[in-house]
């Protein structure tokens, strides 16, 4: 599949898995709060500042980042989905943030101005785009120099159960292969040196980089599995499409892999982030 054509295929998926992710907000929050207050705190964002934030989804991370900047500071909320900006700016008075404006925006083609911002969020985003050096250049372009950006990525699959049993759970019933691990996706991030050279590529240093755990936890296979046909993105919309017969044996073998994180009170399954704070080199060392 070319750029162009993940693009629109990308979009699609995001403009449909919307409806889940708002769903349920509260607990994904509830779960990655952890993930967000890190990189509001290594971004430090300062009173009066403009913070833009990239795939922004329902936006909690830059509403966190927004209670810091005051009411003379700007955050821009965006995403390339149109309902999850709409949804972000739906709940934006839930989190009593006033400073947001929130613009439907393609991270590898920012529509704002060089040296525009003062700092750059974005949690679990660059990892799924189609051009993940393109997206952090946009980055670099907007940022002023000495511009600060803290990202979140997934760590390696075996770090990450919650998303790595479906997936190895559907590439066993389908027969296909293993998909390339630097195409767009969830892991295609994972490895700190990856992470590391397209950063360096984009005119950025990446000055800490640290793995963050946090824990999904659910009340039964049924909710888990409601989460992942919720919120799974392409992996979600892979499973949807699969016959009824096909989504139980899915949803079987899904089952047997999650026997170790049963708890007395559910399923709890670990995931790790590998966690960014960089910041733009001076335009003039960018060749």
């Amino acid at each position: 599949m070319g750029s162009d054509d993940f693009r629109r295929a990308s979009l699609e998926i995001w403009e449909e898995m919307a409806r889940g992710w708002d769903d349920r907000r509260d607990a994904v929050w509830d779960a990655s709060s952890g993930i967000g207050a890190w990189l509001v705190a290594a971004l430090d964002p300062q009173p009066g500042e403009t913070v833009l934030e990239l795939a922004a989804g329902l936006g909690d991370t830059g509403f966190a980042a927004a209670t810091r900047l005051g009411e003379r500071a700007r955050l821009i909320c965006t995403d390339f989905s149109a309902p999850m900006v709409d949804a972000a700016r739906r709940h934006a008075p839930e989190r009593g943030v006033t400073n947001a404006e929130f613009r439907t925006m393609d991270a590898e083609r920012i529509d704002l101005g060089d040296d525009s911002v003062d700092g750059v969020l974005c949690r679990w985003g660059y990892m799924l785009m189609a051009d993940p050096g393109k997206a952090l250049r946009e980055t670099r372009r907007v940022l002023r120099n000495d511009g600060r950006l803290a990202l979140s990525v997934w760590g390696a699959p075996e770090r990450n159960p919650w998303a790595a049993v479906p997936a190895r759970a559907l590439l066993e019933q389908t027969g296909e292969p293993p998909p390339d691990p630097l195409a767009p996706g969830i892991f295609a991030m994972a490895r700190e040196a990856r992470t590391r050279e397209l950063l360096e590529g984009a005119g950025f240093d990446a000055e800490r980089v640290e793995e963050v755990a946090m824990t999904w936890r659910f009340e039964s296979l049924d909710d888990y599995w409601r989460f992942v046909l919720d919120v799974a993105g392409a992996l979600a919309m892979v499973i949807r499409s699969l016959p009824e017969d096909g989504q139980a044996a899915v949803r079987q073998r899904v089952e047997g892999d999650l026997e170790p994180f049963e708890t007395a009170n559910g399923y709890e399954l670990g995931g790790v982030c590998l966690n960014v704070l960089a910041r733009g080199l001076p335009l003039a060392r960018q060749q």
